[in-house]
């Protein structure tokens, strides 16, 4: 494309509808309100009950919201979710796989009973659901998948195995699928978090000693926000990133390079 063709709605996700689990919590919070901004209707499937907050967020960007209560890791429900997208909105132009858990144990106490559940949630249900999505935009020759990646992508990590193996898995399957997809002009890529101010890390933050061994490791001194993470996911989901694919992205204040 030349030069002269770019526009100013390069950024605009006008039109489009985008599928965020975990949409309604968190850091998918984050993302399912950076989307509603730049344009998209959204569709949330989340096991937290919707309480009404995100969907006013959204509802305040002049954009629609559908939620869905289910479990990610039941057969059957990532088809679901992506059927109840296109009923909604007539389309899945966008997956933003946001859900995930963590169970923290030491090694000695850490089995398959704290493995397991978080290999579900945070690796095969991102699988499922972008292959579900996949069978939708190869026809259309258009689509971007945004897995939700970690720190543990690229570090270990203490107490949660599991974690940093289904986050170091995330990468490798963001590069897989893009191998395979780029070629229908689909992209798919990665953000990966470093430390944010959450509830997860709220006794972290509290701990004077634990906080000040984060906050030493980020050069940019502070603990991220969750809008620090809004104009990532708005560039990946739109048409400014078409030649970025396979790319684990982090947003984390430079922690790694410290």
């Amino acid at each position: 494309m030349d030069i002269t063709e770019f526009h100013r709605d390069f950024f605009s996700l006008d039109g489009m509808s985008a599928i965020v689990t975990g949409g309604n919590t968190g850091l998918g919070r984050a993302f399912s309100l950076a989307l509603a901004t730049a344009g998209a209707d959204v569709f949330v499937p989340s096991v937290a009950a919707d309480d009404g907050t995100t969907r006013k967020l959204i509802e305040a960007e002049g954009r629609r919201m559908e939620f869905l209560e289910a479990d990610l890791t039941e057969p059957g429900v990532p088809k679901r979710i992506v059927e109840g997208c296109v009923d909604a909105f007539g389309s899945v132009d966008i997956v933003v796989n946001s859900a995930g858990i963590c169970n923290l144990a030491d090694v000695e106490e850490f089995g398959r009973a704290e493995w397991d559940p978080m290999v579900s949630v945070n690796l095969t249900a991102p699988f499922e659901l972008s292959h579900e999505a996949a069978r939708f935009m190869i026809p259309r020759r258009s689509g971007k998948i945004i897995n939700i990646a970690s720190m543990f992508s690229f570090l270990g990590g203490q107490w949660s195995p599991a974690y940093a193996a289904t986050k170091h898995g995330i990468a490798g399957f963001t590069k897989a699928y893009c191998d395979e997809l780029a070629q229908y002009n689909i992209q798919v890529n990665a953000i990966a978090p470093g430390y944010f101010a959450t509830k997860i890390t709220e006794a972290t933050r509290a701990d004077p000693a634990a906080n000040r061994r984060v906050l030493d490791h980020i050069p940019a001194g502070r603990w991220g926000d969750a809008a620090d993470l809004m104009g990532t996911t708005v560039f990946l989901a739109s048409r400014a990133s078409d030649y970025i694919n396979g790319h684990v992205l982090p947003v984390d204040g430079g922690y790694l390079v410290r």
